[in-house]
């Protein structure tokens, strides 16, 4: 598939996956977290390899929750304290794929709870993210992370796109993104298209068939 395929199933799209950290959002989530709690720099490093490919995704998501130690209180404090920072054009976008009546879904490797408050803005039902999960001790301590959840480890954003094909029976899903993972969803997903608006990272934009740099170019295709 070339360009044209990929733009000819995104204009007939019936699900779209957006990716969240650095896509719908113009930061990483956990690593404005990481600085939150006075530790960006060593989760930061993390989060380049496990993007990059360098290392697994489940290895990178261990080693930063390790770092950070998150409690519950201390994420309930960020969120309270934190407004999701938008890449321009993205509640546009979503609007117009709802009012085709095409499913829009937040597929990503960070925090369930980071991701609900920005769902929330764009009006995307809570059933509708898949993201990794934090457990807690019931004094409030960091216990782990729900390994169940498949965007938790490596092959996990494919997973969650065979999930949604068997589920919804979607003829032409599209998952949109930045990263290494989101490229290797496709397949199962329909086409992928490259996000490149916040940052750009090389064997993305390299293997992407239809690579982007603004949410406006996707509208302006849509209203082709």
């Amino acid at each position: 598939m070339d360009e044209n395929g990929v733009k000819e199933i995104w204009r007939s799209a019936d699900a779209v996956c957006l990716d969240v950290d650095s896509t719908v959002c113009q930061d990483e989530g956990i690593d404005v977290f990481a600085s939150f709690c006075g530790l960006g720099k060593e989760v930061k490093d993390w989060t380049n390899r496990a993007m990059g490919g360098s290392v697994s995704f489940q290895e990178s998501l261990k080693a930063r929750l390790g770092i950070l130690n998150p409690t519950a209180q201390k994420m309930k404090s960020f969120i309270e304290t934190h407004k999701p920072q938008l890449t321009p054009g993205v509640e546009t976008l979503v609007k117009i794929l709802k009012s085709r009546n095409c499913q829009v879904y937040l597929v990503s490797g960070g925090m369930q709870e980071i991701i609900e408050p920005v769902a929330k803005i764009l009006d995307i039902p809570v059933e509708n993210i898949f993201a990794n999960k934090l457990k807690y001790f019931f004094n409030g301590d960091f216990a782990g992370f729900d390994e169940s959840c498949p965007t938790s480890r490596s092959g996990g954003k494919p997973r969650v796109m065979s999930i949604l094909k068997e589920r919804h029976n979607y003829k032409n899903l599209v998952m949109i993104g930045d990263g290494v993972t989101d490229l290797e969803a496709s397949p199962p997903a329909d086409a992928f298209i490259g996000f490149g608006g916040n940052v750009v990272r090389n064997p993305v934009k390299e293997n992407a068939k239809w690579f982007v740099t603004s949410f406006q170019q996707l509208i302006d295709e849509l209203n082709n």
